[in-house]
């Protein structure tokens, strides 16, 4: 999708921090950094949200997350801890419809709810 930002970063046309560059997915460091260590796993393949990957490709759903695994890893979040948080919706804070995991850390990050 031209207008997709995500996408955009995928096609190299927006310039964005690479910190993992797999067949599927593409992480790079988040421009608003919540944390620390705060980066954003991406699948290649356009999805609006969770709901539409799942429902379409449960194998890239399942890479998506490992892959964000190995980049917490990679940043040493592994021993201390680490969040992955997927916001899908507007009422959830998605304010790209390309779905995307945060991966956070680095920090104490508190307890959610």
């Amino acid at each position: 999708m031209s207008d997709c930002l995500f996408c955009r970063i995928v096609a190299g046309d927006v310039p964005a921090t690479i910190v993992r560059d797999s067949a599927r997915t593409l992480a790079f460091r988040d421009i608003a950094p919540q944390a620390p260590t705060h980066v954003l796993v991406i699948p290649k393949e356009h999805y609006d949200d969770l709901p539409a990957l799942t429902a379409t490709d449960l194998d890239l759903a399942a890479q998506l997350l490992h892959d964000a695994h190995r980049v917490a890893a990679a940043e040493g979040l592994v021993e201390t801890g680490y969040r992955l948080v997927i916001n899908t919706g507007r009422d959830a804070g998605q304010t790209v419809p390309h779905v995307h995991v945060h991966v956070l850390g680095g920090r104490a990050l508190g307890r959610l709810g």
